[in-house]
């Protein structure tokens, strides 16, 4: 008999996450809080908030969960995995101390540092005049961050000075992101491509996963504003196995050793975003989950059992894990609200999902959607949709999702068109 397992969150991540689980044979039963149309396909879906500890916990017991799965960041820090560690309840996710990493920007920094692992120079702090002393220290691109969480739009990169000024003052004086711009951290600008590793953590060990490549700005060529991504494929050309396995001994073992140190031994996935520059890869940010859309590749590249991986991260026996993959790749596009990542109207009818998600290869993953009281299918957020399609190779998954992407219509529908292009 397979395990019961709740998946937290209700979007793009958590439909890829409770879909990839639903066909591992260690798994019997998908449930989900607060879940979405893609994950009631799956399961039982529960409307209570996924950021309280306290209902998460008391829904695992009532459903008799054996594993709870926290997809976002939110949770995490507010201490879901906390309070099901206190009832017993095994959790894939890190306790509040560890979402640290994510939940703030400037100890995720320290954290680099003290553990030696290559990074972006920086300054962190709450006074405005100390901030704006610091981007002198710094040549354009000028980076300020928000230290907390944002919704991934915290981040602002200026050409200007006098526009990084203002990012400045937007963060500590106009407290455009509330607390969580209370502090910034005014950081290098690192120049290269941004790669994406998963590594799913037990607090001493780590298994690596296959690189993804996503595309975080709006528009096509990288232009218009950060969002929280638009697309992403896997494998990445120039970065194998062989960089993996350096990259756990660079980077991934030194962090874990660090935050055991400090009396945080981290469970769960550590998302490094790193930079492939002139003088080797270097760390940009940690995330303390999977990320949004890259998880949409990387699951459906994944052989292996998902639901073994993530127990044995809960369980601290992830050493005992084979990981394996499939032949070929896969790309997601995704589909979003008109103005995203600005303002957006939400409740508009989407069309020709049943018909995409049909098509040989294509899955369809629901990241902002909703039914209305007759069933019917309609936007419900900034990232609608995640397209998803496998082939023999990037430049054929490429190619099956957006045939797949003509099918889906809904009114102002926004959506790179050269994710993946010329890999």
């Amino acid at each position: 008999m397979g395990r019961r397992v709740l998946v937290v969150g209700g979007g793009g991540r958590e439909h890829a996450l409770g879909w990839r689980l639903s066909t591992s044979p260690s798994v019997s039963v998908i449930e989900s809080a607060p879940g979405n149309p893609g994950l009631a396909e799956l399961g039982p879906v529960h409307a209570i908030d996924p950021a309280d500890p306290e209902a998460v916990a008391v829904l695992a017991e009532e459903r008799d969960i054996d594993l709870v799965v926290v997809g976002p960041e939110a949770p995490l820090v507010a201490g879901v995995v906390d309070q099901l560690q206190q009832r017993e309840i095994p959790a894939f996710g890190p306790v509040a101390a560890g979402a640290r990493i994510e939940g703030s920007k400037q100890f995720a920094k320290e954290i680099m540092v003290a553990a030696g692992a290559p990074t972006a120079g920086y300054v962190a702090t709450g006074d405005r005049e100390v901030a704006q002393a610091a981007l002198e220290r710094f040549a354009p691109p000028y980076v300020v961050k928000a230290d907390g969480l944002a919704a991934g739009k915290g981040v602002r990169i200026c050409d200007d000075l006098d526009d990084a000024r203002d990012a400045v003052d937007d963060a500590l004086v106009r407290r455009v992101f509330g607390e969580a711009g209370a502090n910034v951290v005014v950081e290098e600008f690192l120049d290269g491509p941004e790669r994406s590793l998963f590594g799913v953590c037990d607090g001493e060990d780590v298994v690596l996963l296959a690189p993804a490549q996503d595309y975080k700005r709006a528009l096509d060529g990288d232009g218009g504003l950060n969002t929280g991504g638009m697309g992403a494929y896997t494998p990445v050309p120039g970065f194998g196995l062989a960089d993996v396995a350096r990259l756990r001994e660079l980077i991934f073992l030194p962090v874990l050793r660090e935050l055991a140190r400090r009396g945080s031994p981290y469970r769960g996935l550590l998302y490094a975003g790193l930079v492939e520059t002139a003088t080797g890869p270097r760390l940009l940010e940690f995330n303390a989950r999977f990320g949004d859309p890259e998880t949409q590749v990387v699951l459906p590249h994944l052989a292996s059992d998902l639901g073994e991986l993530l127990w044995a991260s809960a369980t601290g026996t992830v050493r005992d894990v084979e990981v394996t993959w499939h032949e070929g790749a896969v790309a997601t596009v995704v589909l979003a609200s008109g103005g995203y990542p600005g303002p957006y109207d939400t409740g508009v009818p989407i069309d020709g999902v049943g018909a995409a998600d049909a098509l040989d290869g294509v899955q369809v993953f629901h990241a902002g959607t909703a039914r209305d009281t007759s069933g019917a299918l309609h936007t419900a957020g900034g990232r609608v949709l995640d397209v998803t399609a496998r082939g023999v190779d990037v430049t054929d998954a490429r190619a099956r999702a957006y045939d797949a992407v003509r099918y889906i219509s809904f009114d102002g529908m926004q959506h790179r068109t050269d994710i993946a292009a010329g890999i």
